[in-house]
């Protein structure tokens, strides 16, 4: 018998991405990248919904109009309705399909306009969760998904369903994502000029983080998937705005855009406390990169969800260490 032997720690690999807002062809290759890059665990960062809802009117037999990105588009044909639909699909909106008189009791009645545009994001929600489960059961795959400061709290109660064996809706708790590493998840930002739904103070957002980590079994060995970025990291660099203006408009000196930190200070300070072993980012879509503060590897992967494009972070995890990782677009 030798002296010494050596057992292989078992690693755990995991792909995360963030902000596809409602785009159907980023989601789809989002669930198809575990068995593609070979990952056992999936996690799906906030801002799932998305943002518009573009009305498709029948003008008669076979015969719609429709505008999108501010063109007035005629179509005509069940082929050419479906394309228009795909596209809206892939955009991140969502579509219905109307007649012109319901289109103008829809335009006279906000109330009605919220309903219905809150109704289509459970929908779509739903209809994920369904292909999650379809596509990963039996694979031993597993899709964490946590909603954003952009996602409203109706449309993420589609997350939550009894008996679902592949997706986890792990905001607001500690869940294992194997043997020995776990994760917690915090989908709320500080304030925007937007007024997102799921937004708080800076100070509110410290309050939320101390109580999750609280429940953390292992802070070595976890991971804080926090939609907001760390402040002044590199991973939440975006222009500074004009909150007066409508919309908010950038603000320029000597003919440059200004640029700054717009992510929060609460998780930097926790980051910087707790060291947990991986951060995991989005909110600010133009700012993907990797950054380290002390032990822990921070990443942002970015989005630009409404070209279909799925930007992602793929890492290997060895008993608390990010043992390798590799930023991935495609």
């Amino acid at each position: 018998m030798p002296l010494f032997s050596k057992t292989a720690k078992k690693s755990t690999r995991l792909f995360f991405a963030t902000d596809v807002h409602g785009s159907e062809r980023t989601y789809r290759k989002f669930i198809n990248a575990g068995k593609f890059y070979q990952a056992n665990v999936l996690v799906m960062g906030g801002d799932i919904t998305g943002k518009m809802m573009i009305p498709i009117i029948r003008e008669g037999p076979g015969k719609y109009r429709a505008t999108l990105q501010g063109t007035l588009e005629h179509l005509e044909g069940d082929e050419a309705l479906a394309a228009l639909q795909q596209r809206i699909g892939t955009l991140g909106f969502y579509s219905q399909l109307m007649e012109a008189d319901e289109f103008k009791a829809l335009q006279a009645d906000k109330g009605a306009v919220d309903r219905l545009f809150h109704q289509l994001a459970r929908q779509r929600l739903e209809a994920w969760v369904d292909l999650a489960e379809t596509r990963l059961r039996g694979t031993g795959i597993r899709c964490y998904i946590t909603g954003g400061n952009d996602d409203y709290p109706d449309a993420l109660t589609a997350l939550h369903r009894a008996g679902s064996e592949a997706v986890v809706a792990c905001e607001g708790q500690a869940v294992p994502i194997d043997d020995v590493h776990s994760m917690v998840s915090i989908g709320n930002s500080t304030p925007t000029p937007w007024k997102t739904p799921r937004e708080m103070p800076d100070e509110a957002l410290a309050e939320v983080i101390e109580k999750m980590v609280a429940q953390v079994p292992d802070r070595n060995r976890s991971i804080f998937n926090f939609h907001d970025p760390p402040v002044d990291s590199t991973l939440d660099t975006c222009p500074m705005l004009d909150w007066t203006t409508d919309p908010p408009a950038q603000i320029v000196k000597a003919g440059q855009v200004v640029l700054h930190g717009a992510g929060s200070h609460s998780v930097r300070a926790a980051i910087e406390k707790y060291q947990p072993m991986l951060g995991l980012h989005g909110h600010i879509h133009e700012s993907a990169g990797v950054a380290k503060i002390g032990r822990t590897v921070c990443v942002n992967p970015g989005s630009e969800y409404g070209e279909g494009l799925l930007r992602g972070m793929l890492a290997n995890l060895v008993d608390g260490k990010v043992e390798s990782y590799q930023m991935t677009s495609g």
